[in-house]
């Protein structure tokens, strides 16, 4: 199976200068809880940002979040997979890296989806669903 065959395929994006207030107005409409911050135009990937990363880069540190933008909060670079790549590929990173969603990019590198834990778990195996669960959520050294 491949990473296109189970990514969202229209995930919701943002500029670098997209308000904090506004991407997260898109996390709710969208029922997301990250957002790749893309380029105008190429849709190139810039970084993504999570609902964690706006309490801990904003919140957490006393600052406005009503005063700072997409780019003061995402984080950069980001781990990306190519749409073409095999699921066995993407959970591989994922594990690897530890992290829950992954951008899906073209050839070219623009974004064309995301991949979630829970994309995963609807189209893998139990045991894959829970190898991945387990392998990312087990704490680094």
């Amino acid at each position: 199976m491949k990473v296109k065959e189970i990514m969202t395929a229209v995930p919701a994006v943002c500029g670098p200068d997209t308000p904090i207030e506004e991407v997260a107005r898109t996390m709710v409409g969208r029922d997301c809880g990250a957002v790749p911050v893309v380029s105008a135009g190429d849709r190139q990937i810039a970084g993504i940002i999570t609902d964690r990363d706006i309490v801990v880069r904003s919140v957490a540190e006393g600052r406005n979040p009503l005063t700072l933008t997409a780019s003061d909060c995402m984080t950069s670079p980001v781990f990306t997979i190519e749409e073409n790549a095999s699921l066995d590929d993407c959970t591989d990173l994922m594990e690897a890296k530890k992290v829950r969603r992954l951008p899906v990019v073209s050839a070219a590198g623009a974004l064309v989806g995301i991949v979630a834990q829970a994309d995963v778990a609807r189209h893998a195996s139990r045991k894959e669903a829970g190898e991945l669960v387990r392998d990312v959520s087990t704490p680094g050294r």
